[in-house]
């Protein structure tokens, strides 16, 4: 991810599973392990400070350090392709893409439950956001497995197709991103969306109003204003590596 975030080429992030499941979680052996030992310490890795700004200046704030949801502070689209069972860990990891595609036939659990373990790595957070508490502590507590068709239904993914067609699904809606829509736009909405979800309406829209006044000295205002008005595809400029605007396309 970092070094895709790196990339002036790269547009749109997609993380998916390199077999049949997206992941399965931590290695039960190693909660084994601590559970023998009494109890223990789970590493965390510290996360790059680079990878916290956009625009190339702005810091994102301490929220978005977090071993996985980091994932909430890289300026460009994430999105989750859900092809295969994802359970423990590896859900609060879906959770922190942005967008999530999930296959039909893939199976969800939380399973933290049935292990004797909490709501981990910001799952508390990022579940009630997206589905509301009371559906959140369902899954929760129950740790029952939800298949794509139900999580759709509750708003925890974003689309769900048969498996077989995935990848093409994800594939071409990365691909609209990248050919018609502003990087520095789409990077600016994120760290809005994200932060904002802390703020009041009125200091919401406040910002928007200051962001909007930004926007309309950036070349991408100017260009996808004219290619709309010559009916042309725009061309955006990319993010460079530290994550201001102003890459020029190929």
């Amino acid at each position: 991810v970092m070094q895709a975030a790196a990339d002036p080429a790269v547009v749109v992030i997609v993380l998916t599973g390199a077999g049949r499941g997206f992941c399965a979680g931590a290695d039960l052996k190693d909660l084994s392990a601590i559970a023998g030992e009494g109890g223990g310490a789970w590493g965390q890795d510290p996360i790059p400070p680079e990878m916290f700004v956009t625009g190339g200046e702005e810091s994102w704030g301490e929220d978005f350090r977090g071993e996985y949801t980091y994932l909430l502070s890289v300026p460009k689209p994430i999105i989750a392709a859900i092809n295969g069972p994802v359970a423990g860990m590896a859900v609060p990891i879906a959770l922190s893409c942005d967008l999530r595609f999930m296959a039909e036939e893939a199976v969800l659990t939380f399973a933290f439950s049935q292990r004797g373990l909490i709501a981990e790595w910001g799952a508390s957070w990022l579940a009630p956001r997206l589905i509301g508490p009371s559906a959140a502590l369902d899954l929760l507590w129950s740790s029952r497995k939800i298949g794509g068709a139900e999580a759709l239904r509750l708003g925890l993914v974003n689309r769900s197709v048969p498996g077989a067609e995935l990848a093409a699904t994800v594939r071409a809606y990365a691909v609209e991103l990248a050919e018609r829509c502003s990087p520095a736009s789409m990077a600016v909405m994120k760290r809005q969306v994200y932060q904002q979800l802390h703020a009041g309406l009125g200091a919401a829209e406040r910002e928007a109003f200051n962001l909007m006044t930004a926007s309309f000295s950036r070349p991408d205002f100017g260009e996808g204003v004219q290619s709309f008005l010559q009916r042309r595809p725009a061309r955006f400029a990319r993010l460079g590596p530290d994550g201001a605007p102003g890459v020029t396309r190929p």
